[in-house]
């Protein structure tokens, strides 16, 4: 009785390690076809969860796609399906703008602003889509400098009457920390290959030169993004800079006055703007998130403490790094 056991334990355990080696023999033929290149697939894009705002009218396929753009606009921040928010609203945009369902497109804007660059490819990815298909622009709370750098790339603007917009024009800031240095006994010592290369250094004072070339930076920069809002907006670039385009703050209400938007109403008068734009008014309102991952939520259940702490988000409170320069209002710049 006890062979015949045996036996049986012997053909089930030599059934297995036949089963398991055919497993591997497999798997190690994919492996190398994937290193070989001989079967290359390309990676799926990753996609946007489509959550339902407003159903449209039944038998519809046609939908309206909200995208948000919130907080600091900067290719530091990382992104939910990309590697940065950059990256994300590229993803998102690039979506809408692929799916012949989607008919128009509500980019809604809740930031102050934020790095030049990162606020500069954000607004080509609008123009591209607004290309193939009607974008509106949403400016929730807050949409000044680099957020309303973005939204010139809109088709049609559109503001709260209390929203802070405008702020045009670019930042560039160091801290210079000579006198703290002497105070304590420090001394930097530097060694460079030409006389800008320590620029804004904050162990000595700006040069004459110094301040005329980032000064100079600085102004090509605006200039950029003054005709970018005068193109955009049709409206004469000499009277943008004799006016509003001076840095200064203003409400969707003034905004409107001075032509930077094209009418003042809430996100409900946005999603109807697009469905008419869209030519589509039975279509279904439906606002972009990223896909549920389980490695999300095990990231966020383990960063997790015994402790409960109150923080304001880093995009509220935006730490400019010395050197970079930003669109942003002057009461981001701490």
């Amino acid at each position: 009785m006890a062979n015949r056991k045996l036996g049986c334990l012997s053909i089930f355990l030599f059934v297995a390690l036949c089963a398991s080696v055919f497993i591997n023999l497999i798997l190690a033929a994919t492996a190398f076809r994937r290193l070989s290149g001989n079967s290359r697939e390309e990676e799926p894009t990753p996609s946007f969860r489509e959550t339902i705002v407003q159903r449209g009218s039944r038998g519809s396929s046609d939908k309206i796609a909200v995208i948000a753009m919130r907080g600091l606009i900067s290719s530091s921040l990382t992104g939910s399906v990309g590697d940065s928010m950059v990256d994300d609203m590229r993803l998102a945009l690039q979506q809408a703008r692929d799916d012949d369902h989607v008919r128009a497109v509500v980019l809604e804007i809740d930031s102050p602003g934020g790095e030049v660059t990162a606020s500069d490819v954000i607004y080509n990815w609008v123009v591209k889509t607004r290309a193939k298909k009607p974008v509106v622009v949403y400016m929730d709370s807050l949409a000044a400098s680099g957020g309303y750098y973005v939204a010139c790339g809109g088709k049609y603007l559109m503001a709260n009457e209390t929203t802070i917009t405008g702020s045009i024009g670019v930042i560039i800031q160091t801290l210079n920390y000579e006198q703290l240095f002497n105070k304590i006994g420090l001394t930097s010592v530097v060694f460079k290959s030409g006389k800008f290369k320590d620029m804004l250094s904050g162990t000595r004072p700006v040069t004459p030169e110094e301040r005329e070339y980032i000064q100079s930076f600085v102004m090509k920069t605006y200039e950029k993004f003054l005709g970018i809002v005068a193109k955009e907006r049709n409206l004469p670039a000499d009277m943008l800079r004799n006016t509003v385009a001076d840095g200064r703050i203003l409400s969707g209400r003034d905004a409107l006055d001075h032509k930077l938007i094209d009418d003042v109403g809430q996100i409900e008068d946005a999603f109807a703007k697009a469905k008419q734009l869209g030519n589509a008014p039975g279509a279904t309102i439906v606002k972009y998130g990223p896909p549920f991952a389980f490695s999300r939520l095990f990231r966020a259940l383990g960063s997790t403490d015994s402790k409960i702490e109150l923080t304001l988000p880093k995009q509220l409170i935006p730490q400019l790094e010395s050197g970079r320069a930003y669109f942003l209002p002057s009461f981001y710049a701490p």
